[in-house]
């Protein structure tokens, strides 16, 4: 099972460590530098500096190395570069090949109208070298058993003709699953993000509408079938491409297997996507999964192949999200800084990064960022779950100057706006101090990025 904390709290013979600076003494200063600083309540210490960055977000932090999570090791995505096959793969590929150019010219595909070009997901099969990328997920679905192979995916063909996909894709499913399946963002590497939100069938209005009947469950499949459908297309199939997807399944308040109708919907979707899309999983992160479903993983997961465990990760809180997926790529309701594409907040995007910090219980976390020119300086920050003081201020460099309160310290609290957003206009140089105080017994994650726009008088 996967760690659910995103950082290793550092070994005590650290707590003492020197500041460290990345920048080299022959650079010029930049506009804005952040040093990260940490002191306990009690007892009293020496300031400790974690690290010194210039907007990188997520930078290593001396004494609190981040701890690399087991399951990303565990699987590594194989590549589809032709170069990179070994000899026996290649040949499998190969015969692959040959097999269906073999069944196009006998026109063994008797299913498909005989002057329609042989094409899936987008891509027309044997024409260019997106074609090995296609034949490769079928051959890793069959350990490379290239006959086996071969009959995966003429049975593809077939239930998509039968299925009648290419009509389904323009068709008009009405839009009350949307906020149950949804892409936000990406990983780390990459990979289109997937939402899966199990708790919206507590709807008791939405769970009968949804599987009330038959017909009811069928045009759930359908809508579910169109979603990944389009989700595919905009992958990149090309060698070297990103054409896998990162699954996240919300399981917080989920209807649980005494649901029948649920779990036979679900049991039927599962057996198609395993015949009819394989290998288009990076990896599947389970969040707040509940104790009945990890008693069903204990259960089954001694029979799912290693290659199937490694793409697993199952952790009850949301923030192990951001082992794998940027804090600016996540979603405000997982605690996120994204706020949907939407314009709540047009100073920042999912393309601008965010750094997250691990608070440590009974500590107070000071952010300092100096500034060295004329500037608006804009901000936003989150502590997951509150429960801390926050305060702000800037400190002149001029010391005949006062230091300017910008954020009187208050406390926050669950019930409070999740992100903070500010702004500050600077006509000196100096520094920015942003202090986040955990009089709590637990740690904490703190998320904050800013931007720094010039001006002249």
């Amino acid at each position: 099972m996967a760690d659910e904390s995103p950082t290793t709290a550092p070994p005590p013979e650290m707590a003492a460590e020197q500041p460290i600076s990345s920048h080299p003494p022959s650079s010029p200063p930049p506009p804005g530098s952040v040093t990260e600083n940490e002191s306990p309540h009690s007892p009293p210490s020496t300031t400790t500096t974690l690290g010194h960055v210039i907007e990188q977000p997520e930078n290593s932090m001396p004494n609190e190395p981040t701890k690399t999570p087991e399951p990303m090791t565990s699987f590594k995505e194989e590549s589809n570069q032709i170069k990179d096959l070994s000899v026996s793969e290649k040949n499998s590929l190969n015969d692959f090949k040959h097999f269906l150019q073999e069944a196009i010219t006998k026109k063994d595909f008797t299913f498909l109208p005989e002057s329609e070009v042989i094409s899936i997901w987008g891509v027309p099969l044997l024409k260019d070298e997106r074609t090995d990328v296609i034949l490769l997920k079928f051959l890793r679905a069959r350990d490379f058993k290239v006959k086996d192979s071969f009959t995966m995916l003429k049975d593809t063909l077939q239930w998509r003709q039968t299925f009648n996909i290419d009509s389904l894709l323009d068709e008009n499913l009405g839009d009350d699953l949307e906020k149950f399946v949804f892409m936000h963002g990406f990983d780390k590497e990459g990979h289109p993000v997937c939402y899966n939100v199990y708790g919206e069938f507590q709807n008791k209005e939405l769970y009968q509408k949804t599987f009330s009947d038959g017909e009811s469950r069928l045009k759930l499949l359908r809508w579910r079938i169109q979603f990944l459908e389009r989700s595919i297309r905009k992958l990149d199939f090309t060698p070297g491409g990103v054409n896998t997807i990162f699954q996240i399944n919300d399981l917080k308040n989920s209807p649980g297997p005494a649901k029948t109708e649920l779990r036979l919907a679900t049991r039927q979707a599962l057996q198609l996507l395993q015949d009819n899309y394989p290998e288009f999983v990076a990896k599947q992160v389970f969040i707040n999964a509940p104790w009945w479903y990890l008693a069903c993983y204990t259960m089954i997961s001694p029979f799912m192949t290693q290659r199937t465990k490694s793409k697993f990760v199952i952790a009850r809180t949301p923030e192990t999200l951001f082992k794998y997926v940027s804090p600016e790529h996540v979603p405000i309701q997982y605690g996120g800084l994204s706020l949907d594409y939407c314009d709540c907040n047009p100073e920042f995007t999912i393309d601008d990064p965010a750094s997250v910090i691990t608070i440590k219980p009974a500590t107070k976390q000071t952010v300092e960022i100096i500034v060295n020119e004329k500037c608006v300086f804009v901000w936003e920050l989150r502590v997951v779950g509150w429960e801390v003081s926050y305060g702000a201020e800037f400190v002149p460099d001029n010391e005949g100057n006062y230091t300017i309160i910008i954020q009187k310290t208050k406390k926050l609290t669950q019930i409070d706006e999740p992100v903070i957003s500010q702004s500050f206009k600077i006509s000196e140089i100096g520094r920015i101090l942003l202090t986040i105080d955990n009089p709590t017994s637990k740690k904490k994650t703190l998320l904050y990025r800013f931007k720094v726009t010039p001006f002249s008088e």
